[in-house]
């Protein structure tokens, strides 16, 4: 009986993810001093959010400095706390995803800021008590958790307000966090000098939070009438009419209607193509293959990129042989291309598709992890900066994507949970990557006798890195990316199929130990999607994605 309860509290957590507001709040969303609020407003605030939470991406900068100030010697152990970070925001967004849907951008906005900066305090505290366990608790998991509700909060507000240019929405949400390291690498190593490293986490802690709270105070979701359905959309000479927008009635019934018809010669001014709405609950959709194969692409696009931005300064120092000043100064630019990344990447997916935008991503990341061993040998610095540079906005854009990707396949009231369930893999990504990379890496050391400098520590460790890229890659050639592929049933025989440069590609099972691949024609596959959508209207079946 009592698991009965805790499941079906469970459930019913992860099931509908409406926003609670109340008519008073909802009214009151609708100015800011006093004037009336523009959807505009939100982007630099979410920008300028994002930045100061992006910020983590600059700790590299820091596990010199703790670790001597702790052990005296740099004992290579401050990067745990990068790890035990990423792996907390992963659980918080997860877990507070719904929570934040129903209760709105700034109320969580206002509660992970004031976390991720206490998490600072701690850790400055830590460090004055020599302590590296009061720093993994704070800066790791306190700062951790904050960070967690922080990164989603934004993010959700501006999928809604910019809906019909989702990619761009996203990019604008995230892009800020990939600028965090640009602009706050550079900050710690003065600070620490004038006043103290303890002080130093008081301080930018400090004033962090201002600008955190300053800007929460702007976020806000859209009011319920621009979020609902409002009749048929527009787009490239086509009117695309939902099933829901068809079921409640709209100037386009089923009268003056047809259904879709394969090789229509209809003018494209002319033509009108239904586009089946989704509307499916959290719960529904994360039963969905398409969650799950999602879940590993964004696992593999994020590993290599966590992984060499948390031994980044380490590399350059270590490997190039070059100065700590200089080692921030590539990791400050390093957060540029980061934010470049996000941004590039979600505004392109508008244009070429979400799944061709992270085929182009993990394919880059394939390439650049398979000749980075070569480069660490012959120690050519400059194909170093580039190759590093370009694998982070492939990165970048991963987290870019993601969000549009989210609405596209499940949805907009969705978008909180869903997109928080999958920074689970940032957690992982963060902390199971980071282990192994340090396991391995200690084992060269301590065990094979090599020493810091040599690049057998970081190639064999490229290697499995490579791997996961080129894993991510296969698993994402099956993702079925749109409603189409999505709805339109499998044929006598299929097993499965994937969609290639526009085309779908069947592998059918035809005996025993038989198969036979078939690359359908356009007019093959529009055919058999008309057909598919007259036998729903004729025996008015209840279309549903799965």
């Amino acid at each position: 009986m009592e698991e009965n309860c805790i499941w079906s509290t469970i459930t019913s957590y992860y099931g509908e993810t409406r926003y609670n507001g109340t008519p008073e709040s909802i009214q009151r969303d609708k100015t800011i001093l006093k004037r009336p609020f523009k959807r505009w407003y939100i982007a630099p605030a979410a920008m300028a959010f994002q930045a100061i939470c992006g910020s983590v991406y600059a700790w590299s900068v820091f596990n010199r400095p703790v670790d001597i100030a702790i052990y005296g010697t740099d004992q290579k152990v401050a990067p745990i706390t990068f790890y035990i970070n990423i792996g907390c925001l992963g659980v918080a967004a997860s877990l507070l995803g719904p929570w934040l849907e129903r209760n709105g951008p700034r109320k969580a906005g206002i509660i992970g800021g004031s976390m991720f900066c206490f998490g600072h305090w701690v850790a400055a505290l830590g460090i004055y008590l020599k302590s590296m366990a009061l720093v993994f608790f704070g800066y790791g998991v306190i700062s951790g958790l904050g960070l967690g509700l922080c990164y989603i909060s934004p993010i959700s507000a501006l999928q809604k307000w910019f809906p019909e240019r989702k990619g761009f929405g996203a990019g604008l949400s995230v892009c800020g966090f990939g600028i965090g390291g640009l602009i706050c690498a550079k900050i710690p190593l003065p600070l620490i000098e004038a006043i103290g490293l303890s002080l130093t986490f008081v301080v930018i802690g400090a004033t962090y939070w201002v600008i955190l709270m300053i800007c929460a105070f702007v976020f806000r979701f859209p009011t319920p009438e621009r979020t609902k359905t409002r009749g048929p959309v527009f787009r490239n000479g086509t009117v695309f009419i939902t099933r829901k927008q068809q079921k409640h009635g709209s100037a386009y019934d089923d009268k003056s209607m047809p259904p879709v018809i394969a090789d229509s010669k209809a003018p494209p001014q002319n033509r009108i193509v239904y586009e089946p709405a989704i509307d499916l609950t959290l719960r529904e959709a994360l039963s969905t293959y398409e969650y799950l194969g999602m879940y590993m692409m964004f696992l593999a696009n994020l590993v290599s990129g966590l992984v060499i931005l948390s031994r980044l300064a380490d590399m350059c120092i270590n490997v190039f042989e070059k100065s700590a000043d200089t080692a921030s100064t590539v990791v400050a630019i390093n957060g540029g291309f980061n934010f470049f990344g996000r941004l590039m990447f979600s505004s392109l997916s508008d244009v070429i598709g979400r799944k061709p935008s992270y085929l182009v991503m993990l394919g880059t990341q394939v390439v650049i992890l398979a000749v980075l061993p070569l480069i660490f040998v012959t120690k050519n610095y400059w194909a170093f900066l580039l190759a590093i540079w370009t694998l982070t906005c492939a990165y970048g854009g991963g987290f870019g994507t993601i969000p549009a990707f989210i609405h596209d396949l499940f949805g907009m009231h969705n978008i909180s949970g869903l997109h928080g369930i999958l920074l689970t893999a940032w957690s992982i990504a963060g902390v199971g990557g980071g282990i192994l990379f340090t396991l391995i890496y200690n084992h060269l050391i301590h065990v094979r006798g090599y020493s810091p400098s040599s690049p057998e520590v970081y190639n064999i460790n490229f290697y499995w890195l490579c791997a996961c890229a080129a894993i991510g890659f296969v698993v994402l050639l099956f993702v079925r990316s749109t409603v189409r592929d999505r709805l339109l049933p499998r044929v006598g025989g299929e097993v499965t199929r994937l969609r290639v440069f526009g085309r779908i590609l069947r592998f059918e099972k035809n005996g025993t130990f038989k198969f036979k691949v078939k690359y359908l024609r356009q007019d093959e596959e529009e055919k058999e999607w008309a057909s598919f959508w007259q036998a729903s209207f004729k025996m008015d079946l209840k279309v549903s994605i799965r």
